[in-house]
């Protein structure tokens, strides 16, 4: 389930490449505020949003599968008041074999992480974990992207291995820029999305001085898919959204899941 995204130079970058999505970070504070303390984030990575989450008076704990996520995590925590730290805990561990001892008010998984499971039993296994480590009427919220069918027909097979410029941003420690370089291939009988990324590190004279590559495997799931998956799994959905502002769902923007343990 680990994926190389999330080690060596996908961890470095992390914070300047993957930047969350409009509203995300809002959401989950807000989220967590009506739920109230103790909170559990699945895959919390380098503290984008579980830092907020803990800044706005919420005790969290943050569990992600790689250490190179949770040290980059843990490099942000000496900047925070004594008061902030003492509210956040970090974990290292897999999702789906979720063991804490410990129950929350709210479980969640954003920014699409749960899509990390690339199989059904994968995606029980997390789902049926959340519910043992909720309280009683407890809520699991997370969001998914919504697949897109004709973007997905445009990069299946072959067709979508073509390299494309994704981004650019500046390296904090030197301001060197960093190229970066996306390659997509859907797999439409696995529903699983593999993406290849390629930063290129440039000197002064916009000369390549360095590139490395990462990798990420995806499992897309369709709207009637998920809310069976957490019907079967002890849950009763209480909203979906295709956005961070509340919108009504919309068929290939964002499914943002509320659910209640029943």
């Amino acid at each position: 389930m680990a994926s190389p995204y999330y080690s060596g130079v996908g961890a470095r970058y992390y914070d300047q490449f993957s930047t969350g999505l409009p509203g995300d970070v809002a959401f989950y504070v807000a989220q967590a505020q009506a739920a109230g303390s103790p909170v559990l984030e699945l895959a919390c990575g380098t503290g984008r949003i579980a830092i907020p989450v803990a800044q706005a008076g919420v005790q969290i704990v943050g569990l992600d599968l790689s250490p190179d996520m949770l040290a980059q995590f843990a490099a942000k925590l000496p900047a925070l008041s004594p008061e902030v730290q003492g509210r956040i805990r970090l974990e290292r561990g897999d999702m789906r074999t979720l063991d804490l001892d410990q129950r929350f008010a709210l479980v969640t998984i954003p920014y699409r992480a749960f899509l990390h499971n690339l199989t059904v039993t994968d995606q029980q296994a997390t789902l049926r974990g959340v519910h043992r480590h909720l309280q009683p009427g407890g809520r699991l919220v997370l969001n998914v992207f919504d697949p897109n069918i004709e973007i997905i027909a445009a990069h299946s097979g072959y067709l979508g291995q073509a390299l494309k410029r994704s981004a650019e941003f500046t390296r904090p420690e030197d301001g060197r820029r960093v190229v970066v370089w996306e390659a997509l291939r859907y797999d439409m009988t696995a529903q699983i999305v593999h993406v290849q990324w390629i930063y290129d590190e440039l000197d002064n004279d916009d000369v390549v001085a360095s590139r490395a590559y990462t990798d990420l495997h995806l499992r897309w799931v369709y709207r009637y898919e998920m809310e069976h998956l957490l019907t079967l799994c002890g849950f009763a959905v209480e909203a979906l959204y295709s956005d961070f502002d509340g919108g009504p769902f919309v068929a290939g923007r964002e499914q943002v899941w509320v659910a209640r343990k029943v």
